[in-house]
Protein backbone atom coordinates (compact mmCIF):
# COMPACT_ATOMS: atom_id res chain seq x y z
CA UNK A 1 0.00 0.00 0.00
CA UNK A 2 0.96 3.64 -0.47
CA UNK A 3 1.10 6.26 2.02
CA UNK A 4 -0.16 9.72 1.69
CA UNK A 5 -0.68 12.61 4.04
CA UNK A 6 -1.55 16.55 4.34
CA UNK A 7 -0.39 18.09 7.40
CA UNK A 8 -1.56 21.74 8.28
CA UNK A 9 -0.10 23.79 10.52
CA UNK A 10 -0.65 26.86 12.49
CA UNK A 11 2.91 28.34 14.38
CA UNK A 12 2.88 31.21 17.07
CA UNK A 13 4.18 32.07 20.21
CA UNK A 14 2.23 35.09 21.24
CA UNK A 15 -1.21 35.78 21.70
CA UNK A 16 -1.16 38.69 19.64
CA UNK A 17 -0.51 36.62 16.63
CA UNK A 18 2.24 38.82 15.31
CA UNK A 19 4.24 36.26 14.27
CA UNK A 20 2.12 33.39 13.08
CA UNK A 21 3.71 31.34 10.11
CA UNK A 22 1.41 28.47 8.05
CA UNK A 23 2.72 25.29 7.15
CA UNK A 24 1.41 23.28 4.73
CA UNK A 25 3.26 19.63 3.78
CA UNK A 26 2.48 16.87 1.17
CA UNK A 27 3.50 13.74 2.60
CA UNK A 28 3.81 10.38 0.40
CA UNK A 29 5.12 7.35 1.81
CA UNK A 30 6.72 8.88 4.69
CA UNK A 31 8.89 11.80 2.37
CA UNK A 32 7.70 15.17 3.09
CA UNK A 33 7.91 16.29 -1.28
CA UNK A 34 6.21 19.84 -1.22
CA UNK A 35 5.47 22.01 1.67
CA UNK A 36 4.03 25.58 1.68
CA UNK A 37 5.48 27.81 4.28
CA UNK A 38 3.74 31.24 4.78
CA UNK A 39 7.05 33.14 5.79
CA UNK A 40 8.53 32.04 2.77
CA UNK A 41 5.59 32.91 0.47
CA UNK A 42 5.38 30.09 -1.62
CA UNK A 43 5.79 26.67 -2.31
CA UNK A 44 8.88 24.84 -1.74
CA UNK A 45 9.78 21.06 -3.48
CA UNK A 46 12.26 18.35 -1.97
CA UNK A 47 12.04 15.75 -4.47
CA UNK A 48 11.82 15.79 -8.29
CA UNK A 49 8.23 15.45 -8.01
CA UNK A 50 7.86 17.84 -5.38
CA UNK A 51 10.08 20.42 -7.10
CA UNK A 52 7.49 20.21 -10.69
CA UNK A 53 3.87 20.50 -8.01
CA UNK A 54 5.89 23.37 -6.41
CA UNK A 55 6.42 24.89 -9.73
CA UNK A 56 2.93 24.24 -11.29
CA UNK A 57 0.98 25.61 -8.11
CA UNK A 58 3.28 28.47 -7.86
CA UNK A 59 1.94 29.67 -11.26
CA UNK A 60 -1.46 29.22 -10.59
CA UNK A 61 -4.54 30.22 -8.33
CA UNK A 62 -3.62 27.55 -5.98
CA UNK A 63 -0.67 30.05 -4.35
CA UNK A 64 -3.15 32.79 -4.16
CA UNK A 65 -5.65 30.40 -2.27
CA UNK A 66 -2.97 28.70 0.19
CA UNK A 67 -1.98 32.77 0.98
CA UNK A 68 -5.44 32.65 2.10
CA UNK A 69 -5.27 30.27 4.43
CA UNK A 70 -3.76 32.20 6.87
CA UNK A 71 -5.85 34.85 7.56
CA UNK A 72 -8.89 32.94 6.73
CA UNK A 73 -7.65 29.37 9.01
CA UNK A 74 -4.79 29.97 11.42
CA UNK A 75 -5.60 33.57 12.09
CA UNK A 76 -8.97 33.07 12.94
CA UNK A 77 -8.54 29.42 15.32
CA UNK A 78 -5.80 30.52 16.87
CA UNK A 79 -7.15 32.05 19.36
CA UNK A 80 -9.19 29.54 20.57
CA UNK A 81 -6.14 26.99 20.73
CA UNK A 82 -4.14 29.77 22.20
Amino acid sequence: GYFDQGVKQCRFSSKDLQDIELIDSYVFNKAEYVRFNSTVGKYVGYTEHGVKNAEAWNKGPVLAQELGELERYCKQHAPIAY
